[in-house]
C-alpha cells in the first residue's frame, strides 16, 4: 500500500484503516475468527486500526488487544471515548472525570501502555471544549496517549477546538473522523476544507454508507430493511430520500461494471481519492467482506468515472439527511424554539 501522512504528525498510515466495530457481540462474536480477520488486514499492509470503548461494551477493544499481541509496535492504534458505557450518570461524555477514568479501562482492554490516537467520539453540548482538551493534554504529557482527535465534529466545532488549543497551549486535535461516502457528501462543503486548512488527518467512516454501497440493498432485493416492522429512518424504503438512494445505487452498480470493478471497490476507491481524506475506515465482519474491500486500495478512478459520480450525486450533497451525524444537538426542537 502507498502510505499517507497522518496530518502533520509525521506518522504514515495506510489509505484503508481497519474499523473493528463488528468484532464482538455487535457483529462477529467468534473471537478467533475476528482475530484472523485482523491478522489478514495487517498482513495485507493495513497498519491503522480503529476501535472504541463502546463497541460491544469493550469486547472489541479486548479482541483487538489480543490480535495485536506481538505486533503492537507495527500498528497505529486508535480508540474513542464519550458514548455511555452503562446507565450510570457519569460513565460517558467529555469531562475530565470520565476521560481520566476511561483511558485506563481502554489501556487495560487493549493490553497496551499507550494509545496512538485517542478520539472524542462525539462533541458534547454541555462540556467546555477546554475541559476535554485539558484532560487529553495531561494524558499526552503522561505518555498514555500520543495524539488526540475528534469525531463527527461540525466545522465550527473543529475551529473552536483549534483556537482553544492555540490560546491555552493545549494539545490540539490532529484528526477528525466524519462519515463520508458517495451518498453522504455533506462534509465536502465545510468539514474537509476546514481539516485541510488546519493540517488535520481525516479518517472517514462508513464508506459503504451502512451497506447501501455494498450491494446489500437494491431494488426488489429480498431481505431489505423494508420488511422490518419499524425500520430506522435511514433504512425506510418507503421514504423519498431512500428511494432516490436506491436509484443512485442502481446507476452506480452499472458504472462500476462498465469500469471493470465491483461496486464496493468503486465506493471505497472514490472516498480515498479525495485529497482531504487520509484513510477510509472499513468495517468488515467476516473474512469474505474484508477480501472484497482490500482491492479498493489499488483502484484508480478515471476522471470520466468521477464526473459521472458527480452527476449522480452533486458535490456536498447528502441524499438522506438522516445519514448525517451532525446537528443532533443543534436541530432538536428544544434548541430551535424561540
Amino acid at each position: 500500500m502507498q502510505y499517507r501522512p497522518l496530518g502533520r504528525t509525521g506518522v504514515l498510515v495506510s489509505p484503508l484503516a481497519l474499523g473493528t466495530m463488528m468484532f464482538g457481540p455487535w457483529g462477529n462474536d467468534d473471537e478467533a475468527d475476528s482475530i484472523r480477520v485482523i491478522h489478514r488486514a495487517l498482513d495485507a499492509g493495513i497498519n491503522f486500526v480503529d476501535t472504541a470503548d463502546v463497541y460491544s461494551s469493550g469486547r472489541s477493544e479486548e479482541i483487538v488487544g489480543k490480535a495485536l499481541a506481538g505486533r503492537r509496535d507495527d500498528v497505529v492504534l486508535a480508540t474513542k471515548f464519550f458514548m455511555p458505557m452503562d446507565d450510570a450518570p457519569n460513565r460517558s461524555g467529555g469531562s475530565r472525570r470520565w476521560i481520566i477514568r476511561e483511558v485506563e479501562d481502554s489501556l487495560r482492554r487493549l493490553g497496551t501502555d499507550h494509545i496512538d490516537l485517542y478520539q472524542v467520539h462525539r462533541p458534547s453540548p454541555t462540556t467546555d471544549v477546554d475541559e476535554t482538551l485539558g484532560a487529553l493534554t495531561d494524558l499526552v504529557r503522561q505518555g498514555k496517549v500520543r495524539y488526540i482527535g475528534s469525531s463527527s465534529y461540525a466545522a465550527s466545532r473543529i475551529v473552536e477546538a483549534q483556537v482553544v488549543s492555540r490560546d491555552r497551549n493545549l494539545s490540539r486535535f490532529v484528526t477528525e473522523q466524519p462519515p463520508y461516502s458517495i451518498l453522504v457528501r455533506g462534509i465536502e462543503e465545510d468539514v474537509l476544507p476546514t481539516t485541510l486548512r488546519y493540517g488535520m488527518g481525516t479518517l472517514t467512516y462508513s464508506p459503504l454508507a451502512g451497506g447501501w454501497l455494498s450491494g446489500k440493498w437494491r431494488k426488489d432485493a429480498p431481505g431489505a430493511p423494508a420488511s422490518a416492522a419499524r425500520p430506522p429512518a435511514r433504512f425506510d424504503m418507503t421514504s423519498a430520500a431512500n428511494l432516490r438512494k436506491l436509484d443512485v445505487v442502481e446507476d452506480l452498480a452499472v458504472l462500476a461494471e462498465q469500469a471493470g470493478m465491483t461496486l464496493i471497490e468503486l465506493a471505497i476507491a472514490w472516498v480515498i481519492r479525495h485529497p482531504g481524506v487520509t484513510s477510509a475506515i472499513i468495517g468488515p465482519r467476516t473474512m469474505e467482506q474484508l477480501e472484497s474491500q482490500l482491492p479498493a486500495a489499488d483502484v484508480v478512478l478515471s476522471d470520466d468515472v468521477l464526473d459521472r459520480i458527480d452527476q449522480l450525486v452533486a458535490p456536498g450533497t447528502t441524499i438522506n439527511p438522516d445519514d448525517n451525524s451532525y446537528g443532533a444537538d443543534e436541530l432538536t426542537p428544544a434548541a430551535r424554539r424561540r
